[in-house]
Order: C-alpha cells, then structure tokens, then sequence
C-alpha cells in the first residue's frame, strides 16, 4: 500500500528539490550506520544543502564514514538509507496510533468513551508494535533515496553548540553535498 501510494505520488517525490532532500536523508543515514559499527551514539538531520551528525566523534571519523557510506550507496547498498532510529518512524507511530484513537473515539460520549477505551487502547498498542516495520517501509519509499545519483560530498565541517540544561556542548558536524 505505501509503494502504491508512493507511485501515486511519484511526480513530488521525484521533484529536483525533494530528490536531493530525499537522497541527503538516505547519506545521512548511511554515514550513521558507518558510525555505529564503531559503536558512537549520534543523531542526524536531513536537508537541502547536506545533513548534520549530532553527537561526539572525531571529525575524520565522520568525514571517512560519509565518504564510504556515499560509495556503498553508489555501488547499490540501498538498505543503508533506512535505518530503525528514524523519525519516519516516530511520525508513522504517531499518525496510526493518533488515527485509531481519534477512529475509536469518534461519536461518543464520555460513557460510551470509557467503554470503548479497552479496545482502542489494545488496538493502539498493536498499532505500536507494527508502526516501526511500517515506518521501515515508508522510509525506504517515501522519505529516502537509496540511489545517490551524481551527488558528491563538499564540506565536513564541526562546530560545537551549548544546549540549555546541559553542562558540555554537543558537537555537530555539517556535510555539504552538492548533486554534480
């Protein structure tokens, strides 16, 4: 079903724009799949202009794990543009689960909610064990490209940012990619 949608919304994915977005998401996410085989805990964002790794590693550790994820991308490992920590995957929890509440609420009152409140708890519940495998899928049509096209990468560069309630700065490392 989400294949089938995707097809159907083909023209906006394929969209120069989104496209580069879509395949950023999917380098992002190689270049952490990379980086967790040596055992770094990092998060990441997707853009236009590249994508942001989010966590302490050194800065040729990042720039070397990019540049190899961007050639097993090239070479067809399109199974590295997914990866299980995604937030597709909070999205797509959310969505089913928010849809079923609102579903098995929908005309009742406060009587009736309470009686259906099981069910739709259960029904929620089932929702958010499969939602990871759905948000797996939609990853893989939908919010990634596992096929890099011409994209190269530009620029690894690291800088440090202060957070509230937090002692130590993170580090974030900005990779700029450019699509040749």
């Amino acid at each position: 079903m989400i294949k089938l949608f995707a097809r159907l919304i083909s023209p906006l994915l394929e969209n120069a724009l989104v496209l580069r977005v879509r395949r950023n998401h999917a380098l992002e996410h190689a270049t952490i799949h990379m980086l967790n085989r040596q055992h770094y805990r990092l998060s990441g964002r997707a853009s236009l202009r590249g994508f942001v790794v989010i966590g302490d590693v050194p800065t040729d550790k990042v720039e070397s794990a990019a540049r190899e994820a961007l050639k097993r991308l090239q070479k067809g490992e399109s199974k590295l543009a997914i990866h299980p920590n995604c937030g597709t995957n909070l999205v797509t929890a959310g969505l089913i689960t928010t849809s079923i509440a609102a579903v098995g609420f929908t005309n009742t009152n406060r009587k009736s909610a309470w009686e259906r409140f099981p069910m739709v708890m259960v029904l929620m519940m089932i929702a958010a064990l499969y939602s990871q495998p759905i948000g797996m899928v939609v990853q893989e049509y939908i919010t990634t490209s596992g096929d890099p096209g011409t994209m190269e990468i530009v620029t690894v560069k690291r800088s440090s940012m202060r957070l509230p309630f937090r002692k130590n700065g993170i580090q974030v490392h900005q990779i700029m990619t450019h699509n040749g």
